[in-house]
């Protein structure tokens, strides 16, 4: 067991060691913090905790830096998180307040919160299986081509064009959205592409135009729905990863396949375990089974939306942990309030 003041060393190590990017002895924790003991009783606690693979030293004669387990326990015994300032809180409300739809607002939210941070931001999007389909309208582009655009409750909006077999009229037009609209608007989006699926499972009749454009619409209508049902992520500064190269002892591939892939991140964040605040803390090889044994992710859920979410970071092991989680923190609860305020205003 380790004893408090050697859980207060191991928060100087870790904090000396983010800020400076150099191993810590024991000269410089008494130098840098108040402990009120003799560099010699320092040893004795890093050596405990050396014991306990809290701390490794990199090097034979250098300083100290923690290990995997050892960030595990800071995070675990973090007393508070280092709050923003108000100018970010202000700047993040004013930020995100500009959003013009649900794709805009997370797009936002990433990009503020990888300017906050300098790490690799993560926001999932919200399940919209449980969604309801609120509206439906099409579009006659001109020839073979009608707009197709869906909205739910919770504010998704899709956009698609669909090939139909012949030139739609305007009066078929309207005929069209009238049939989709009276199979489709108030059901869930799950309801909508079991009912799509049904509607479509037999070729439309022989020489019925309108029927074949229907056909063709709601074919494109099921493929936006079945998008609707599967998760999936918005990122922003990854190029953050380059930046900080020298952080990963290996190869920051597995990093950037990570996001690109997309899959293994939602994987992760779905199986990561929240405290009582909602925060998460994926740290180095409890990443193992995800091939991310060099990154560390934080994650906060955000609610107002059907199912919920979770938005995040992901960078490696050595950061500054304090003010990331309170920067998820403070950025999930702002997206929570956003999106409940819109709820409410419909």
């Amino acid at each position: 067991m380790v004893s408090e003041r050697g859980l207060q060393v191991l928060r100087a190590i870790v904090q000396d060691y983010v800020d400076t990017r150099e191993p810590v002895g024991s000269k410089a924790i008494v130098e840098r913090h108040a402990f009120g003991v003799s560099a010699a009783t320092i040893r004795n606690d890093m050596a405990q905790l050396e014991d306990e693979d809290l701390i490794v030293a990199p090097h034979t004669s250098s300083g100290r830096v923690p290990t995997d387990k050892g960030y595990r326990v800071f995070v675990d015994h973090l007393a508070e998180l280092r709050p923003l300032s108000t100018a970010q809180r202000s700047a993040i409300t004013s930020f995100l307040d500009e959003a013009g739809d649900l794709d805009d607002l997370l797009a936002r939210t990433v990009r503020a919160l990888t300017q906050l941070t300098g790490q690799v931001a993560i926001v999932q999007y919200p399940s919209f299986s449980r969604a309801n389909l609120s509206h439906v309208e099409l579009v006659a582009l001109g020839g073979p081509r009608v707009l197709v655009i869906l909205v739910t409750d919770t504010g998704r909006v899709s956009q698609r064009i669909a090939l139909v077999p012949a030139e739609p009229t305007e009066s078929d037009i309207v005929q069209l959205r009238a049939r989709v609209g009276a199979l489709l608007v108030g059901r869930s989006v799950a309801d909508c592409a079991q009912t799509v699926a049904s509607a479509t499972s037999e070729p439309p009749r022989p020489g019925m135009v309108l029927d074949a454009i229907a056909d063709a619409v709601l074919r494109v209508v099921g493929e936006e729905l079945e998008e609707f049902r599967q998760d999936r992520l918005v990122m922003a500064g990854a190029a953050t990863l380059a930046k900080r190269e020298s952080d990963f002892r290996g190869s920051i591939y597995p990093l950037l396949e990570a996001i690109e892939e997309q899959v293994t991140l939602l994987r992760l964040m779905s199986e990561m375990v929240a405290d009582e605040q909602g925060l998460s803390a994926s740290i180095g090889r409890e990443n193992e089974p995800f091939g991310l044994v060099e990154a560390s992710v934080l994650a906060s859920r955000y609610d107002g939306t059907a199912g919920g979410a979770r938005v995040g970071l992901l960078g490696p092991t050595r950061m500054d942990y304090s003010s990331n989680l309170a920067a998820v923190r403070a950025v999930a609860h702002y997206l929570t309030r956003m999106l409940e305020d819109d709820d409410s205003a419909r």
